[in-house]
């Protein structure tokens, strides 16, 4: 009996062991286009990416091997595989390109990988992952569009379309997949139960050049009888778009498209499609628009419209719509899902009597209202960003925007209400005509946005710049739905293209963009003109829109077509993006060449440029500190984008292209200096915006450079504030922090009276405002153009990530291959947290000031190296993990004028040594 308890104990201490030993290297978090076991996809080279984790230090991959199956019994038994791509020797382990044979419609495959560190050991085999492809070949595709007759002729919203089937299935199913689409928005149904947790499919697109379709797996949806329904609303396709008051604008009639392909268990297949045989009817949704809100009479409600039995006598049957399968595209980017719940904080009563609830956060979605009462019974929500300087509910900056929800009860006990194709940018719901008494428990705050992942985290020792943080993250969250939008709330909420360059990279550290931006970017290329241009927005809703400001090709705007895929090839060592959206960069690129002709200089006089949008002017009849020529403007952001293109056709391989855009990018730079610099400096826009985009995209002679700086810091000290808008702003303290002006860079940080980014806070504000005055400090609102949540202007938090926590990108290993660690302390902080979730895994850099030492923590994953700067420090005074250096760390060491710099492997590190001149 000893001996087998001894025995026992011997197999469980060694099961420890090896649990503990797999714990500790091993490959995990398998994705397959930024995404986890996607299914419906149309990438025909999917691109496989996988971290390492490991407790040790120094750990690198050196080889890897991925194998791919069409079973999960083959993959993990290794036999009958589809693709294995051997022992291959490379440290890559992200974007690894599918090398297999092309696969088929539908094909879903499993995959896994295991690797080989730098001590030659490999991992076991990850856990198994999949992937499923979309319809490749467009003639399976069988369905038909179908549709109602109800064809908009006039510019109102017009009710929602209810759509239904039934059938039958008699045997065992052994898999079940329906992928759908629609022209407006569409919810399906499948036996009463919604499919799917996706919001506002098929997704907003340049429509009539690719619609997106999803594909769901619904197999313990089915039963032996069964029905499939669909609820079709306007959406952006035929609802009320943009400011002009347009709808319809992409086509004047709704339509749905549904294929359910069913895999039975004794190896037959059936299909069934949208087709003549479906049938149609209004019901509760009477108005449903994207600004305006939803109409639901609950009266109207059909009790198991979506199942089967259901009595559809009284439906009409369904036209057949002729249009194009051959634009059917899968979507690259997240769906928009209901993210978070937000309780209201306050029930205020206001100076004019308003019943409103206060959620304490400027949100985007609606409010879940739970109400009981009689049947008829109308209950109005309507939703403001901001109450007025006398405490009532505001509205106007809304515009034309209705932005209300109206409720009719049906009286049959406690009813819940969520609109179904709507949503609001708010903080204050107004709620009239309550009947009962309103708690704070009968409303809740619905969050949607895109499902994109949050990747950073930025805190310091200072609550008002961690408030700064919380806005600029809130701000992209409400604008990052489907599209980047510009605003959330009033009549407009288009994908403006200058507010997602400036805002970019930011975004990038915030969350997971690398889809969202993929699909966003393929329809810029689509609207992109065939000369080149760039509209304004994207989708482009404005090409058929009067005046030269609506045509698009303003600089600063349209460089989102380079500026974006650099973004993303930085971030996510991303090179397809690059070469998908290379003839998209050039044609912009070109155009550009084109309109600055021989002299190289973009002035023409008639071309329309937003230039620095809404940059501080002050009411002062001599003050002309903000006022940057757009012709000085449009030549630097010409030279950047040529600069951008000549390194991306080096990477891309363009070898024929490379030399041409080096030197259009060096005559450019030669033009701007001959007329925008002064022989002394000086340039001739003397604005923070001019020095800061030339030092910064480096259009200044070197000779020049300690001049200039001084003029621009100068300047600064001149207003001891800022005076930049949408262009200048965001490279403002980068700018500032590159000519060593820290203090100056801080300053501007840490200000709080009008104009700064922390006025806003002192006002209240839960999001990024519009404008640097949105609201006066006496609480009066600007009418007219004015958005409390703008993203724009939170472009500072780059420089918060990269300068503040010193946590950067390395330009020549993209993607967080190498890190750069360095940090800087000032403007009073006395800490700062940057943490980033890399597609290799978590990298932290920490740093605090106590007790006279500065304390430092990096965080480095398996499989990526870092130089780490110790700035101020000395190779003897600095403590690693709280005992001296380790000898293989003290080998890299290098003294540099700025302090100690080191090269390290993976791990966490923590130094310490005096503070000495590192004051908070």
């Amino acid at each position: 009996m000893r001996t087998t308890i001894q025995q026992f104990s011997l197999i469980l201490l060694l099961g420890i062991i090896t649990s503990f030993s797999i714990k500790k290297k091993e490959v995990t978090q398998l994705v397959t286009e930024y995404k986890i076991n996607p299914i419906g996809i149309d990438v025909e080279k999917p691109r496989l990416s996988w971290q390492l984790h490991s407790d040790d230090q120094n750990v690198m991959q050196t080889a890897y091997e991925i194998r791919v199956a069409d079973t999960r019994k083959n993959l993990t038994s290794g036999k009958n595989l589809i693709w294995s791509s051997q022992k291959v020797e490379s440290d890559q382990s992200v974007n690894v390109v599918y090398g297999g044979p092309a696969l088929t419609s539908m094909q879903r495959v499993y995959w896994q990988v295991r690797i080989w560190d730098n001590k030659n050991r490999a991992t076991s085999w990850s856990s198994p992952a999949f992937w499923e492809m979309g319809i490749l070949d467009k003639s399976l595709w069988t369905a038909s569009y179908i549709a109602m007759d109800d064809i908009t002729t006039e510019k109102k919203s017009h009710p929602s379309q209810y759509f239904r089937t039934e059938f039958n299935t008699q045997k065992t199913i052994k898999s079940a997949k329906v992928q759908v689409t629609s022209l407006g928005v569409y919810e399906l149904y499948l036996n009463g139960e919604k499919v799917g947790n996706d919001l506002f499919t098929p997704g907003y697109t340049t429509y009539d050049k690719r619609l997106q379709y999803q594909t769901y797996d619904v197999t313990d949806m089915l039963k032996a009888n069964n029905a499939i329904g669909a609820i079709v609303g306007d959406g952006w396709y035929r609802g009320n778009i943009g400011w002009k008051g347009d709808y319809a604008y992409y086509g004047k009639q709704l339509a749905l498209l549904v294929q359910l392909h069913i895999n039975y268990a004794d190896g037959t297949k059936e299909t069934i499609v949208s087709n003549g045989d479906w049938k149609a009817s209004y019901g509760p949704i009477l108005e449903s628009d994207m600004y305006n809100g939803e109409k639901y009479d609950a009266r109207l409600e059909m009790d198991g419209w979506a199942q089967s039995g259901f009595d559809d006598n009284n439906w009409t049957k369904v036209q057949i719509l002729d249009h194009s399968k051959e634009i059917l595209v899968a979507p690259q980017g997240p769906p928009v899902k209901a993210i978070e719940e937000i309780k209201p904080k306050k029930l205020i009563t206001t100076p004019k009597g308003e019943v409103v609830l206060d959620l304490g956060q400027n949100i985007v979605g609606w409010a879940r209202m739970r109400v009981k009462g009689e049947k008829g019974d109308q209950v109005t929500l309507k939703f403001a960003e901001v109450l007025d300087k006398d405490g009532n509910f505001y509205t106007k900056n809304l515009r034309a925007a209705e932005a209300t929800d109206i409720y009719t009860l049906k009286g049959e006990g406690e009813e819940i209400f969520e609109p179904h194709f709507t949503s609001h940018g708010f903080r204050f719901i107004q709620v009239i005509d309550y009947p009962g008494t309103l708690s704070l428990d009968d409303i809740t705050g619905i969050v949607i946005h895109s499902d994109i992942s949050p990747t950073g985290s930025f805190t310091t020792s200072d609550p008002m710049v961690n408030q700064l943080q919380s806005n600029i993250q809130w701000g992209q969250k409400d604008n990052f739905l489907d599209i980047p939008t510009d605003c959330p709330q009033r009549d407009e909420r288009a994908g403006w293209t200058g507010d997602a360059q400036v805002f970019s990279m930011t975004a990038a550290y915030n969350f997971d963009v690398a889809a969202f931006y993929t699909k966003w970017l393929k329809d810029l290329a689509l609207d992109q003109h065939g000369n080149g241009l760039v509209p304004n927005v994207i989708p482009d809703i404005l090409s058929d829109a009067t005046g030269v400001a609506a045509q698009g090709g303003a600089t600063g705007w349209a460089d989102a077509a380079v500026i974006i895929p650099w973004t993303v090839y930085q971030s996510y060592g991303d090179k397809r993006i690059l070469e998908e959206q290379y003839e998209s960069m050039k044609g912009w690129v070109d155009y550009m060449a084109v309109r600055a002709g021989d002299d190289y200089l973009w002035n023409d006089p008639k071309h329309w440029h937003w230039g620095d949008w809404l940059a501080y002017n002050a009411d002062k009849p001599d003050y002309n500190g903000s006022v940057t020529e757009k012709d000085l403007i449009a030549t630097a952001y010409a030279y950047y984008s040529t600069t951008l293109l000549a390194k991306i056709a080096s990477i891309i391989g363009k070898k024929e292209d490379v030399g041409k855009y080096e030197e259009q990018a060096k005559n450019i730079k030669k033009a701007f200096e001959q007329e925008y610099i002064t022989p002394n400096g000086r340039l001739v826009s003397h604005t923070q915006t001019a020095y800061a985009m030339a030092i910064s995209f480096d259009l200044i002679p070197e000779s020049l450079m300690d001049k200039s700086a001084a003029y621009f810091a100068a300047d600064i000290e001149k207003f001891g504030h800022l005076t930049t808008g949408f262009l200048g702003t965001p490279l403002l303290c980068t700018t500032l922090s590159k000519i060593g002006r820290d203090d100056l860079a801080f300053m501007l940080l840490k200000r709080k009276e009008f104009p700064s980014w922390l006025y806003p806070i002192t006002m209240g504000a839960t999001t990024i405002w519009e404008r640097w005055d949105t609201q006066k400090p006496d609480g009066t609102i600007i009418e007219g153009m004015n958005s409390f949540n703008h993203y724009s202007y939170g472009a500072i938090g780059e420089w918060l990530y990269t300068h503040v926590g010193g946590l950067k990108i390395d330009p020549e290993n993209p993607g967080y291959k190498h890190i750069i660690f360095d940090p800087h302390p000032g403007g009073g902080l006395t800490s700062a947290n940057a943490e980033f979730s890399s597609l290799y895994g978590k990298i932290k850099s920490a740093w605090e000031i106590k007790d006279g030492n500065f304390y430092y923590e990096v965080m480095i994953p398996a499989n990526t190296t870092a130089t780490v700067t110790l700035a101020k420090a000395t190779a003897d005074n600095i403590l690693l993990n709280n005992g001296k250096m380790k000898s293989e760390v003290l080998k890299t060491l290098k003294q540099t004028e700025e302090g100690v710099q080191l090269e390290l492997g993976s791990g966490t590190y923590q130094f310490s040594y005096p503070a000495g001149k590192l004051k908070p």
